[in-house]
């Protein structure tokens, strides 16, 4: 039977000519980038190149790139690391980060653990019925104490594109009326885990100052990552150990990771366009359809301010995660939340909760994620079966 994957959101195949790129340094060239003889000063040259091609893709200096071992670590180091420099400036005071309640569990769980450590105070935002956040809610949230925004580029459960542009023009507007220089408190640090293959990346009209990006979400190798921080922002490294990374990231660079990460970025950057004509396409197709078979059925999500790839839906008064091993037992893989969720007893959506149409639909939602390997065929599979599924997934 042939599988049909579409969970290209939690994970991505890696790319054909990534692995080509990648291939010496896993065999000949496994020599330590911190070496000081021929073959590790030459790696070390090749990390530097990896990390330049980045950075001409965001527009950043190569200075300003810190690799990861982790879209997670990514996470941790921006934040923690921002509030724990603040901390060991200021001990006394009590920052203030703003986030919303749709992020990923990587940025929801270490601001609850920087609570919970009373290191700083944080404002969760609420979303609108699409899951945005609402510029004017993070304008109204900043104080004197908050040193850190952090909202995510893409939403990585219902593919909603947030006004990242917006919120940073805003929070720079603060600062100008507060009469703070850009170098100055607030910060704002966006999670561009899901971004990478479809939005802009340029941080200057962006205007962020940290971005994080995953290297397995863009059809690269698993296990590495990265950070953008602007030069001037404080911030401590999360773990302890040598000083590679600027200091920022101890331990011997993942080289073929790395290099895999940067061609695979340049690769996404090279098909942005043609797959995201593509992909619009098929995902305007699939909800126009399901809606014709299945009436009930409620979008999750902006219908306009979304990824290409994303399809996620509400049939009410079904069980989500039933339906997605039914769909799982005819050869379709896909998913009802986030994978990363799956890893905790509670198996229902927070993302489709905090809607506010939500939590009707919180056990009853389904995601679709296509990528490059997905074609019209496949839709029209799950569209053949879904009916049937669905009487089967009744409450």
């Amino acid at each position: 039977m042939k599988r049909i994957y579409l969970d290209y959101a939690s994970t991505t195949p890696l790319d054909q000519k990534v692995l080509k790129v990648m291939w010496p340094y896993l065999q000949n060239e496994f020599y330590n980038p911190s070496a000081i003889y021929k073959e590790g000063v030459e790696i070390k040259k090749k990390v530097s190149e990896a990390r330049a091609k980045i950075a001409h893709i965001l527009n950043a200096c190569s200075a300003d790139i810190i690799f990861t071992g982790s879209g997670t670590e990514s996470v941790n180091l921006a934040i923690r690391g921002v509030v724990s420099a603040y901390k060991n400036a200021n001990p006394e005071k009590m920052p203030h980060i703003i986030t919303s309640v749709i992020e990923h569990s990587a940025v929801l769980e270490v601001c609850r653990s920087i609570e919970m450590l009373a290191m700083a105070e944080v404002t969760y935002l609420s979303v609108d019925e699409n899951g945005k956040v609402r510029v004017e809610d993070v304008e109204n949230a900043l104080k004197e104490e908050t040193i850190l925004v952090s909202v995510m580029y893409v939403n990585n459960e219902i593919g909603t594109i947030e006004p990242i542009k917006e919120i940073a023009r805003r929070v720079k507007l603060w600062k100008i009326d507060k009469k703070r220089n850009v170098e100055d408190y607030p910060f704002v640090h966006t999670d561009a885990s899901q971004a990478g293959n479809y939005c802009l990346l340029d941080r200057e009209k962006l205007g962020i100052d940290l971005m994080t990006l995953d290297g397995h979400k863009i059809y690269g190798p698993k296990g590495v990552a990265m950070l953008y921080i602007k030069k001037y922002i404080p911030c401590s490294s999360v773990i302890e150990g040598g000083g590679q990374e600027n200091g920022l990231r101890p331990g011997t660079e993942n080289v073929p990771a790395i290099i895999g990460f940067a061609k695979a970025l340049e690769i996404a950057q090279e098909i942005k366009e043609k797959e995201t004509a593509r992909l619009t396409i098929l995902r305007n197709y699939f909800f126009d359809e399901i809606q014709k078979i299945l009436p009930e059925v409620k979008i999750n999500g902006s219908k306009e301010d979304r990824l290409p790839n994303n399809i996620n839906f509400c049939i009410p008064n079904i069980n989500a995660e039933f339906l997605v091993l039914e769909l799982d037992a005819k050869g379709i893989a896909c998913a009802s939340l986030s994978s990363c969720e799956n890893l905790n007893s509670e198996s229902v959506s927070y993302v489709v909760a905090s809607l506010p149409q939500g939590k009707e639909c919180a056990r009853s939602s389904i995601r679709l994620s296509m990528g490059r390997g997905t074609r019209k065929e496949d839709l029209k599979a799950v569209l053949k079966v879904l009916p049937e599924l669905v009487r089967k997934a009744r409450f």
